[in-house]
């Protein structure tokens, strides 16, 4: 927790100004970490995901009056912007494609005229980065094995050293997003959302972190729902450690209500969920957070444990508490991404009109409606479509 006091701006955004600590202590430690590097990991590997189209490409200023092959509309008023990872700095080890920092690319159009830019998301994570000029944040790519741990205690180490400021977050804002109360946010679910604003030129200015009034305490999905006709907002945070999921809603004035803690198996990646016109939809998927798994099999920190079940929880979605969430078992599963929503919604959504929502539940996957029971084998796929 941060004990300085902060520069707010309005609307719940935090000024992020981190104070890393260079000297005697962060030598050591980048030492230290070199040693082990070289021990461990032996010739440095190739890395796919920095090479060929994953290559980084710097930062563009707005370059303005593009040529274009056709007309563009004068009517056409606005900015396209997408976000991904974009490593600024070289790995010291491994990389994962989730590990690059987030960069927004945008594509202003007016006046029948088209501008491209691309900024760096400017994190907490990046500006220590940068003052230090090389990579210093512990990587997804590095945890697996042995070294994993070995990396995860260097950047424990850092941290108690001061080298690195943590008060703000590790986040890389790489992942989405979202337009919600006039603020355009860059979204990493291990962190809080970055608030963006789009200048005149279609530059992209980093203006803060937002903890809605220092309401948000946890960290963010990057895939939070806007209910189109109520204008509201609807998100959750995951954790490694109790409560391992809390559910918040947000209203459209941008005033986020009290968490909703809700009891989930264990430390889950949980990337998505679903919201319907009643009902908030979360996936308790067996991708398991499992450090000593990690160290003793090899694997990654997270690892898929095929012997678990899933489980879709169905909450009333203004909800005070998780006494009323529903829990249906469905087929060993992992989802990313809820990719059918719409027929997803349709199907949540009819179920109380059916009777059947002590029986069974019906959901989408991979373009099939399934019927499941959380007290029996799901019936075959094929039957008992809802038109």
């Amino acid at each position: 927790m941060r004990q300085k006091e902060e520069e707010r701006k309005d609307g719940g955004v935090v000024v992020v100004k981190p104070k890393p600590s260079k000297g005697i202590a962060s030598k050591a430690v980048d030492y230290l970490e070199w040693v082990f590097v070289k021990l461990m990991r032996g010739p440095k590997k190739p890395l796919h995901y920095l090479s060929g189209n994953f290559a980084p490409v710097d930062e563009t200023p707005p370059l303005q009056d593009l040529p274009v092959k056709g007309h563009l509309p004068e009517c056409l008023n606005g900015e396209f912007v997408r976000v991904g990872p974009n490593p600024k700095f070289a790995p010291v080890a491994g990389y994962h494609w989730f590990d690059g920092d987030g960069m927004i690319h945008g594509m202003r159009i007016k006046d029948g005229k088209a501008t491209y830019v691309s900024r760096y998301v400017r994190t907490s994570r990046i500006k220590q980065e940068e003052y230090y000029d090389g990579a210093k944040f512990m990587k997804i790519g590095d945890l697996r094995g042995m070294f994993g741990l070995v990396m995860v205690n260097m950047q424990m180490l850092r941290e108690k050293l001061k080298v690195l400021d943590m008060s703000y977050g590790h986040g890389t804002a790489n992942t989405a997003l979202v337009y919600h109360h006039g603020k355009l946010l860059a979204l990493h679910e291990g962190d809080k959302p970055y608030a963006i604003k789009v200048l005149e030129d279609g530059d992209l200015q980093t203006i803060g972190m937002l903890d809605y009034d220092k309401r948000l305490t946890h960290t963010f999905t990057a895939h939070p729902k806007v209910d189109p006709f109520t204008g509201e907002m609807f998100t959750f945070g995951y954790s490694q450690t109790p409560p391992y999921l809390t559910y918040r809603v947000i209203s459209k004035d941008g005033l986020m209500h009290d968490p909703v803690p809700i009891t989930i198996s264990g430390p889950v990646m949980m990337h998505d969920f679903a919201i319907t016109e009643n009902y908030a939809i979360f996936m308790d998927l067996p991708l398991y957070f499992r450090p000593k798994e990690m160290v003793k099999e090899k694997k990654l920190i997270y690892s898929f444990d095929g012997t678990k079940k899933a489980r879709f929880g169905i909450l009333p979605r203004y909800a005070k508490n998780e006494l009323l969430i529903t829990w249906f078992e469905l087929p060993n599963c992992f989802i990313f991404h809820n990719g059918e929503q719409q027929n997803l919604i349709c199907a949540f959504e009819l179920l109380p009109t059916l009777h059947v929502l002590d029986d069974i539940i019906s959901y989408t996957f991979s373009r099939r409606l399934l019927i499941l029971s959380p007290s029996r084998p799901p019936h075959h796929p094929t039957k008992n479509k809802i038109k």
